[in-house]
This record gives structure tokens, C-alpha cells and sequence, in this order.
């Protein structure tokens, strides 16, 4: 069996057996530390970190640390469970979202940083078609295509900017381009299922709060490790 990279909101795995079962792993490479836990053909990585005293923000993720430990402890495909709000009335918090596309307009890690090396990023479409199946074999309703865009964060997006960026986009969120271009860079398939856990700021009356996001990324999290489950059981 194949061992696929899961990299997930921590607030969804806490739900999951993953964590009861899996075993931590500290890896060490030439970007920094990451900890990895191996589970059931899962070496997975909580992006905010697992200490509940110590929420790594989103701008301060080392991904490229994440991203090389799980290239070296060999996995073949990753997946990124994310955490987003919605630009569109239309998509709604509970709603799960697997994107062929992002947007972002802020500086991403690289790498390359003394290298004159140009990607092309882009989302896999093998672990995308694999994710939308996963949805359907379990029964969960899948928006399959749409835009993410990124932000830097951890500030939220004022009302103008989300307005600015429905024109263009979906979906929005501070961590899956970045995870998206290092993984590329790094030669390792990966494609992302995004759970709607909110509306964005300015979409509804009442100002966006962080206890809103929250509540959302709970209430949904048992979509989330429904579709994991189900795309383990579809892959070889």
C-alpha cells in the first residue's frame, strides 16, 4: 500500500482516529523540523502544529520543512484538508470544495532560493479526480471545480477585498497555494478538499469573527475525515 501526506487543519484531525493510532515521528531536513504523524498508510501533518498553547499562524508555517519530510519519508501522493471561507452566496459553510485552480497575489516560499527555476503551479488532477470520487463513494455532496484565493494572513479580509475577489474567485483561505507550490517544486502530486466553514467578511450582516471560523471548521470536520476515510479506501 502507497503512503499518501495528508496536511490538515488541526482542529479537523483532533476529530479523527489518525491521532489516537499514529505514531509521532520529529524529522529534521535542511528547511527546518516537522512532525509527521504515521498512521494506516497516513503520514500526516497538522500545518498549525499540535500544541493547543501554540497555534502556528498561517504566515508563519514553514512549509517547505512540512513538505520535504514528507518527501523523504516517501509518500507518493499528499492531499490538503482546508479550512475556507466563501465568496459567493452561493457556496455555503458545510459545502466541501475540491479547487482546480488558485489565485494569489503575495509573495510564496520557494526552494529555489538561489536557483533561476520557474514552475508552473498547478493542483494535481489525478489526486483531484481521486478526491471527487472519494466524495461521491461516501455520499458527500462536492463542488468540483473553483478558485481559491490566497491571503497572507492571519489578519482577516476586509469587506472590500472580498467583494474584489469574488470577481475571480471561490473560495478563500491563508495556506493551500503555498502548500500547493512547494509540493510541485518538489516533484510530489497534490491536489487539496476544501470545507466551507464560513461566509466571507461582508457577505452577511454581522462582521466575520475568528469564533465563527472555528465553530465552522468543527462542524464540518466530520465531512472531512469522511472523505479521508473514503479516499484511503480507493487508493491502491
Amino acid at each position: 500500500m502507497s503512503l499518501i501526506g495528508v496536511i490538515s487543519t488541526t482542529l479537523v484531525m483532533e476529530r479523527s482516529d489518525l491521532l489516537k493510532k499514529g505514531r509521532a515521528r520529529t524529522m529534521h531536513n535542511e528547511f527546518g523540523q516537522a512532525s509527521v504523524y504515521l498512521a494506516d498508510g497516513i503520514a500526516l501533518i497538522l500545518r498549525h502544529g499540535d500544541n493547543p498553547d501554540h497555534h502556528i499562524l498561517p504566515h508563519l508555517i514553514n512549509h517547505r520543512a512540512n513538505l520535504k519530510a514528507l518527501k523523504d519519508i516517501g509518500v507518493t501522493e499528499i492531499v490538503g484538508i482546508n479550512s475556507t471561507g466563501s465568496l459567493k452566496k452561493d457556496l455555503s459553510p458545510g459545502m466541501i470544495v475540491v479547487p482546480d485552480d488558485f489565485i494569489t497575489l503575495t509573495a510564496t516560499p520557494t526552494i529555489y532560493q538561489d536557483s533561476t527555476v520557474h514552475i508552473t503551479p498547478l493542483l494535481n488532477e489525478t489526486v483531484r479526480q481521486k478526491l471527487i470520487a472519494a466524495a461521491l463513494n461516501c455520499n458527500l455532496q462536492i463542488v468540483k471545480k473553483g478558485t481559491y484565493w490566497q491571503t497572507q494572513g492571519p489578519r482577516l479580509e476586509t469587506k472590500a477585498e472580498i467583494k474584489m475577489m469574488a470577481n475571480f474567485a471561490d473560495i478563500v483561505g491563508m495556506t493551500m497555494a503555498n502548500e500547493a507550490v512547494i509540493a510541485l517544486e518538489f516533484d510530489l502530486p497534490y491536489a487539496s478538499a476544501c470545507s466551507i466553514d464560513n461566509f466571507g467578511n461582508g457577505l452577511l450582516d454581522e462582521p466575520l469573527s475568528m469564533e465563527e471560523i472555528l465553530t465552522g471548521i468543527s462542524k464540518n470536520a466530520d465531512l472531512m475525515i469522511k472523505l479521508l476515510d473514503s479516499y484511503m479506501e480507493i487508493s491502491p
